[in-house]
């Protein structure tokens, strides 16, 4: 088996995982990008399309992170490589403060700055980015993304594939269901429903 590192994605959230990894101590061998993508990404060669992800895993490689921030996009490529038999790695910041209480899924990326507190559970290719504080006893779900700066109280609840844009801000005992947006700097105070967007201060959901 080779050691090597592939990540899946070439743009600007795939730098920052491929620093994260090094960081770590882990090498990147190759990134996998779209047909349009350069010929490398901060120094890691660019295979140009997926099917390269089934040749790689013929040559011995066994490791990949999905850097892509499409949430639903990086669910199905995340089922997608474990199926084919990679193991999904996690990209964790040294810069990070992880309760040792709190438990990770697969493929999940913590950005430096960020804050996982006792007993929360981040779930397989959840985003915690940069800055963002995830307190105690919080349900992230699968594939879920809380932006930069986010602050999240205690036992709070976000449903799979949600999205918490940069600086909002959820009270304690708050239920996010799944899909949902939420708007830069909102705040949120009540609980919403799956596949809602919500926005402003204090947030609200917006009408269809």
């Amino acid at each position: 088996m080779r050691s090597g590192i592939i990540v899946v994605g070439a743009g600007g959230h795939a730098k920052v995982c491929i620093e994260l990894l090094r960081a770590m101590g882990e090498s990147v061998a190759y990134c996998v990008g779209a047909p349009d993508s350069p010929e490398n990404c901060l120094g890691v060669p660019i295979l140009r399309g997926d099917e390269n992800l089934s040749f790689l895993r013929s040559e011995g490689y066994s490791r990949v992170f999905v850097a892509v921030g499409s949430n639903r996009l990086r669910e199905r490529l995340g089922t997608l490589y474990a199926g084919q038999g990679y193991q999904l790695v996690n990209a964790i910041s040294p810069l990070a403060v992880i309760s040792p209480s709190a438990t990770l899924g697969h493929g999940v990326a913590v950005m430096a700055g960020a804050i996982i507190n006792a007993e929360s559970v981040i779930d397989d290719l959840a985003i915690i980015n940069t800055g963002a504080t995830v307190d105690h006893d919080c349900r992230i779900g699968q594939t879920v993304h809380i932006a930069p700066q986010c602050a999240l109280a205690g036992n709070v609840t976000v449903g799979n594939q949600s999205f918490l844009g940069v600086g909002c801000k959820v009270i304690p005992e708050i239920r996010i269901g799944e899909r949902v947006t939420v708007g830069a700097g909102a705040v949120v105070i009540c609980h919403i429903e799956s596949d809602a967007t919500a926005v402003g201060v204090p947030a609200r959901v917006l009408s269809n």
